[in-house]
């Protein structure tokens, strides 16, 4: 019966995740549920709740506009981990997991709104939001209410200041260090420059750590260049000045949108340095009309490659399901919904919980877990939300990312 229940579930959930994602091009298996089905998995969702009952999970990320690649790899892979707990069984003692998805467009005040959707569906727990500003906003509310909230890729500090909330992916911080640690333990390169983005806190601080750790590192930094989101369409400026200081690599901490542009540009004015980007880079290569050719040799920082046989299973299963290739951001909320199946085991978790009681034990528990994720291995979490586990980096090589 188990296996029936977990299947009617799985559709459910599917249905709702299509119903809730925006009317994004990179839709799911879920788009031919009918409504029958829809009718009958409820069916089968009440049976479950009488065995172990469902948990409810909130998702929230951009499934529309310019970062959609990060949140349409979230919602997809979070749904696809799901599936597979419910199908074998669910958690625990039975629980299923009910997922319901909603777009923030990437915007603060979008995100807050999909947060109170989510609450008046009945969400005990949220997965987000994918990028920093918003999942900042959402964490304010989720710490007002108590509620679990775990960001697969929120990477500024403050998305995790409350005792509340926890990451899969780096922070900031950690970013910068680790990518001038890189760069100077593997030579890369003697003059380095930074283009960056002085209008968002994840590049800003990206780029603040870089520096800092830079003057403990066998590389001078020989020029810095900002743009803000009105300006991140011409980078001729940058570039050219990244040139005329001889910068042999320059480093990128921003998104992969503004990043082909300035490997496009960079290749037009003939411009060829090293290229090293952070998370945010990882999508590059699935930008519209984007050359990605343009893209070869670029390095970054990701804790999971597509094409690393460690990874084969689950890009095998996101490409069967999504008909394309899974990302980091993919891999952080696959990650993100194990993380929440060994807490949620380890603490005791019932979904008759109240929200609150739900928070505290899992506060707890995700201290006490360790979790072989795609994006690490013996993952382990403390009490301020931070993960512990070793910074990787890959090079685009013929159109995939090789790990280093």
């Amino acid at each position: 019966m188990k296996k029936l229940i977990s299947v009617g579930l799985a559709a459910a959930m599917a249905f709702s995740l299509t119903a809730c994602g925006g009317g994004s091009t990179s839709e799911t298996t879920a788009a031919a549920t009918t409504a029958a089905a829809a009718e009958a998995a409820k069916d089968d969702a009440a049976e479950a709740t009488a065995e172990g009952g469902v948990l409810k999970i909130g998702v929230i990320g951009p499934y529309t506009g310019a970062a959609a690649e990060y949140g349409l790899g979230v919602r997809n892979a979070a749904e696809l981990a799901a599936n597979e707990i419910n199908a074998a069984g669910g958690i625990g003692d039975g629980i299923m997991i009910e997922l319901n998805a909603q777009d923030d467009e990437h915007d603060p005040q979008k995100s807050v709104n999909a947060y109170n959707t989510l609450k008046d569906w009945g969400a005990q727990m949220i997965i987000g939001s994918v990028t920093s500003a918003p999942c900042i906003a959402v964490a304010a509310e989720t710490k007002a209410d108590n509620m679990f909230q775990i960001t697969p890729s929120g990477s500024a500090v403050e998305c995790v200041a409350n005792d509340n909330a926890f990451r899969v992916c780096f922070a900031d911080p950690d970013q910068g260090r680790v990518a001038a640690e890189y760069i100077g333990s593997h030579e890369l390169a003697q003059k380095v420059g930074i283009i960056y983005d002085s209008s968002t806190d994840y590049s800003t601080g990206i780029r603040e750590a870089f520096v800092n750790e830079a003057a403990n590192q066998n590389f001078e930094i020989v020029a810095e260049e900002a743009f803000t989101a009105d300006t991140a369409t011409d980078f001729s400026v940058q570039i050219d000045k990244m040139r005329e200081a001889g910068a042999e690599l320059v480093f990128l901490p921003f998104y992969y949108t503004e990043a082909s542009i300035v490997l496009k540009q960079a290749a037009d004015r003939e411009y060829a340095p090293i290229f090293f980007g952070v998370d945010g880079m990882d999508g590059i290569l699935g930008v519209e009309n984007f050359d990605t050719s343009l893209a070869e040799g670029v390095m970054l920082l990701t804790p999971f490659s597509a094409t690393d046989e460690n990874s084969k299973d689950f890009t095998d299963a996101y490409v069967a399901a999504y008909g394309s290739t899974p990302n980091q951001f993919a891999a952080d909320a696959y990650d993100a919904v194990y993380a929440i199946k060994a807490a949620v085991e380890k603490a005791g978790v019932t979904p008759d919980m109240s929200v609150s009681d739900i928070c505290e034990a899992m506060k707890t528990a995700m201290t006490e877990i360790t979790i072989d994720g795609l994006t690490g291995s013996g993952m382990t979490w403390n009490a301020a939300g931070e993960p512990n586990k070793e910074p990787k980096a890959a090079m685009i090589v013929d159109g995939a990312y090789v790990m280093q």
